[in-house]
């Protein structure tokens, strides 16, 4: 897709700020859905994926009739399964093993296809990319157990389609009318994976609460604020960011789950928030080869 040139300086940072906060969302909302059996993963899916769609069709409709871009069924394929497995992972997972593996997952995805690609990290830029991971591992790890085979795998296929999915963005037309496309896509993937699950269906009105704030706020205008931004990052940066991530759940768990506030925390802060600096400041050696 291309930039919008309004998107520079103190704007682009408050939309990449926007779309991180919504990835938070997203984190915190599942956590609350699907935590101690109250809500199923897939009907938690297939709810975020619909009423996001439904946002987004709204927003295009009204706002973007003259607009280019319809979406692409690779996308919403990749958007799809990042949905999917990331609900099923997170109904066995600790969250923040979770998304240690997500994320990490997502870097691998990002940052390989970017230096497949012709991008080259300079000196500072590794360095920072180490110590953004050894920050979040510091926050995430220690007295975690080692997370069960099965659910780690899901969330690692997640992170991998999830960095597909980003690194499809950036290109394809109007952000808001492409993720619209591929949530409306998403649907009748969606409503197979249901039909499948249907014996296991658990709903409560909180549950449907989360997910439609989930998929409608979090992960629909999140998603276009994010596809908007893309464009204007490299895939070493975008991936890099998404570090933040686990440090913003974590902040949410502090202030809205009453979980602790450690020195630990401070301490990852300061190294995810450094190192992240140092990826995205620095400017590489070579640009990514022309696509």
């Amino acid at each position: 897709m291309t930039p919008s040139p309004a998107l520079r300086g103190p704007r682009l940072a408050l939309a990449v700020s926007l779309a991180l906060l919504a990835f938070a969302g997203n984190s915190v909302l599942a956590r609350l859905a699907l935590r101690d059996g109250a809500m199923d993963p897939a009907s938690f899916t297939a709810l975020r994926l619909a009423s996001g769609a439904l946002v987004l069709w709204v927003l295009a409709t009204l706002f973007r009739k003259g607009a280019e871009g319809h979406g692409r069924w690779g996308s919403a394929l990749a958007l799809f399964a990042y949905a999917a497995f990331f609900s099923f992972a997170y109904v066995q997972l600790e969250a923040g093993a979770g998304a240690l593996l997500l994320f990490g997952a997502v870097q691998v995805t990002m940052i390989g296809r970017g230096l497949w690609r012709g991008e080259r990290l300079a000196a500072w830029q590794w360095l920072g990319l180490a110590l953004a991971i050894a920050g979040l591992a510091g926050l995430l790890l220690p007295g975690l157990t080692a997370p069960p085979p099965g659910p780690a795998a899901m969330m690692v296929v997640a992170g991998v389609a999830w960095g597909v999915y980003s690194l499809r963005g950036q290109g394809g037309g109007d952000a808001i009318r492409v993720t619209a496309g591929n949530f409306t896509r998403c649907l009748p993937f969606a409503v197979v994976w249901s039909l499948l699950m249907v014996k296991d269906i658990r709903l409560d009105p909180a549950g449907v609460g989360y997910a439609l704030a989930s998929g409608a706020l979090a992960s629909g205008l999140g998603y276009a604020v994010w596809y908007t931004v893309l464009p204007t990052l490299r895939p070493s940066a975008a991936a890099t960011l998404q570090l933040l991530v686990p440090l913003l759940v974590a902040i949410a768990g502090v202030s809205l789950l009453g979980e602790p506030a450690t020195l630990r925390l401070a301490l990852a802060a300061l190294a995810i928030v450094g190192g992240v600096a140092l990826v995205v400041q620095v400017r590489p050696s070579s640009r990514i080869a022309s696509r």
